[in-house]
Formats: C-alpha cells, structure tokens, sequence
C-alpha cells in the first residue's frame, strides 16, 4: 500500500533538474518539456539542453539504472515537442503580438526577448531562428517575437523544423553516444551537461565574431584610427 509520505515523494518533482524530470514523467516528460520551453512564455526558465543530454545518456546500458528509457520514442517525444512548441510560440506571437511578454514582469525574459529581436535584425529570419534553438531563453521568446514581427510562416516552419530537428535530435543523440562509449558516464553528469551548455553556444558566438571582423573590415581607414 502507498503511503502518504511515499505518495508526496513522487510528487515532488524539480522542474530544473533533467533527472528529476526523467524519473517522475519519462519520455511524455521530454516531449511536454520541449513543448512548453520553445512554445510557451512561462517554460523559459526549464532545462531543454541539459534535458535532451540526460535523456540521451539514460537510454544506454551503461548509465544510471533507476532510469531507463527508449531511443526511438525519446526521439520522436523530443522532435515533436520541439517543432509542435515552437510553431505554437509563433502562432500566439502572430495573433497576441507584444501583449504577452509585455504581462511579464521577469527581467530576464525581457532581455532574451531583446537578443531575439537582435538576432532577427542581425542574421535574418533563416539564420536566427536556427541559431536561437541553441541559446536558452532565446529559443523561448524568439519563436512569438518572429510572429510579432511578421516573419513569413513558410520561412519560419521550413528553418525552424531544420533548427528544432538539429538541436533535439543532435543533443539526445550526443547524450546516447557518449553514454553507449563510456561506462558510469551519468558520474560526470554536471559537468558535461556544462560542457553540452558551452558548446551548444559556439554557433551563435561563431557568428557574432564573423558579424564584427565583417563590420571592422568594412570601415574605412579614417573611421578605423
């Protein structure tokens, strides 16, 4: 019989911890996550990176037992949560406009939804709907921002089902290689979801790089000195 107290431990689930998440919800749990962080305002501060990753490492053999899930619906639960949440974030932003994040009082929301914005200024539709799939919160406000914006939804669906497949498919894959290629991998968990963080940033500084050299080389001499 369960008891109370075993009943509220099972319940008690902690939304920023991958791992929490995978043992109280499974694969369902991905795809909803997936879904409310690219999709809905409010999921901007839930761990779809470092998510993915522990998913992936737990569909091994190798790793943490108490946990275990498949690759095949993990994956199908992750690209679908990803593309269905993030064409969601852009039919609201399209329709509601600025009127939802404006309701928001949350600083950091506001400013990942000024660094969509530049994005969206600064590469163009098809490159900062990819690129924001790799940055957190961006990911979140950028998909209602390009509806807000009036981004064309045939731009939009094509490179945000290219983004959304590279980056859920890409990490969960990531997480199972690494957890298939060595054993008790889940004891360095923290730190490689760390890593997985860094790296998953490397295409947006990549690009902010390139962006500056392009704007110092077209100067001219005089405003260079």
């Amino acid at each position: 019989m369960t008891t109370p107290l075993h009943l509220a431990s099972q319940l008690a689930v902690n939304v920023l911890d991958a791992r929490s998440l995978l043992a109280a919800f499974g694969v369902l749990g991905v795809g909803v996550v997936m879904f409310a962080e690219t999709g809905l305002l409010v999921g901007f501060f839930l761990p779809g990176d470092s998510l993915l990753f522990t998913a992936g490492l737990l569909c091994t053999g190798t790793a943490d037992r108490t946990v275990q899930l498949s690759l095949g619906p993990l994956l199908v639960a992750a690209a679908f949560g990803a593309l269905a949440g993030a064409q969601c974030g852009y039919v609201l932003g399209r329709r509601a406009g600025g009127a939802l994040l404006a309701r928001s009082s949350s600083k950091r929301l506001h400013e990942g939804a000024q660094r969509a914005e530049e994005l969206l200024e600064r590469y163009g539709h098809a490159k900062a709907v990819v690129l924001a799939r790799f940055v957190p919160v961006v990911r979140t406000v950028l998909n209602p921002m390009a509806g807000a914006l009036g981004v064309p939804a045939r731009t939009f669906t094509v490179w945000q089902v290219i983004g959304g497949l590279v980056w859920s498919v890409g990490l969960t894959l990531a997480g199972y290689a690494l957890g298939s290629a060595i054993p008790n991998v889940d004891r360095y968990l923290l730190p490689l979801v760390a890593v997985i963080v860094v790296v998953s940033l490397i295409p947006l500084l990549s690009e902010v790089l390139r962006s500056r050299r392009a704007a110092l080389t077209a100067r001219t001499p005089g405003e260079r000195g």
